[in-house]
């Protein structure tokens, strides 16, 4: 499949210099569709609609066209939105991006940051008195993992730590939360033995407003990777890409734009390149296969 060069062509644009931007008047902007801004419900969808909605809000002022906020209430739907090529613009997980990038040349344009970190590692966490204190022993136990089977680090991470650590699918109980919060929260209340997540989620306020994390350990976690991922479909125009990236990227550049940014829970969003996403799709292939899974997936 043909890929598209823009993400090299715009990484030398920020540092040389902007080209000239096809303009558009607002008259003709105004009877232009709205762009489709989609969002993975890494958490609750209230929640989603709440955070994100001024970054939302921002874009389309910015653009001059409006931006329409959809998120799902589980991964199931928000993939549905992702095979169906709903999205103009998609933010979701690593596993998301590369299956979306290998069957409908979705193009990364942007990646978050987080706690100040552009990284984020699976991890598997338990309580501290659970007397679990290697992977091996996890061996019989109940593992909830958040999101489903297409969670990138609550799921397909988790289950290569679990690997490495010499348990196959056999060896354990395989649950399901809605979520990566609710998968450490109920492993918090004792309704599992552990539960898989990225190594931000027992950092984040849904979570630590709910459960005391200081009874929580982190039992293994994957080395640090490329964060959560931000795309637009192939056919989007040149110029389009180009405005979405620089106004993102920008945000923190100022303080009305910081407050986006802190409303979303994010630092910062910086551009960010498709090989970057190589290191999840060694773990993908090791959990997966070669084909990383795609026939469950169509």
């Amino acid at each position: 499949m043909k890929r598209r060069s823009f993400i090299k062509l715009s990484s030398c644009i920020l540092a040389g210099g902007l080209l000239p931007l096809t303009t558009t008047s607002q008259a003709s902007v105004s009877k232009q569709r709205p762009l489709i801004m989609g969002i993975f419900p890494r958490r609750n969808i209230k929640l989603t609609y709440q955070i994100f909605t001024p970054m939302a809000r921002y874009l389309s002022n910015e653009l001059g066209r409006e931006v329409k906020l959809i998120t799902a209430k589980n991964f199931k739907q928000f993939w549905l939105g992702v095979k169906e090529q709903r999205y103009d613009l998609v933010h979701y997980n690593q596993y998301h991006y590369i299956i979306s990038h290998l069957l409908y040349d979705y193009q990364v344009i942007l990646k978050n940051q987080e706690f100040g970190q552009s990284t984020v590692a699976g991890s598997i966490v338990v309580r501290k008195d659970s007397g679990i204190d290697k992977v091996s022993d996890l061996e019989n136990k109940t593992i909830l993992f958040g999101g489903g089977k297409m969670a990138m680090q609550s799921y397909i991470a988790a289950k290569w730590l679990l690997k490495q650590g010499g348990l196959n699918s056999k060896d354990y109980q395989e649950k399901f939360s809605i979520n990566p919060p609710n998968a450490i929260m109920s492993t918090f209340r004792k309704q599992a033995d552990a539960a898989g997540s990225g190594d931000v989620v027992i950092r984040l306020d849904v979570v630590k407003s709910s459960i005391d994390v200081s009874q929580m350990k982190y039992l293994a976690r994957t080395r640090q990777l490329t964060h959560l991922p931000w795309a637009v479909k192939h056919d989007m125009e040149y110029d389009l890409k180009l405005k979405i990236q620089l106004a993102l990227s920008s945000l923190n550049t100022e303080p009305a734009g910081q407050k986006i940014l802190d409303q979303a829970k994010l630092s910062s969003l910086i551009p960010a390149t498709d090989s970057e996403y190589n290191g999840h799709r060694e773990i993908i292939q090791e959990v997966y296969g070669k084909d990383y899974g795609i026939e469950k997936f169509k």
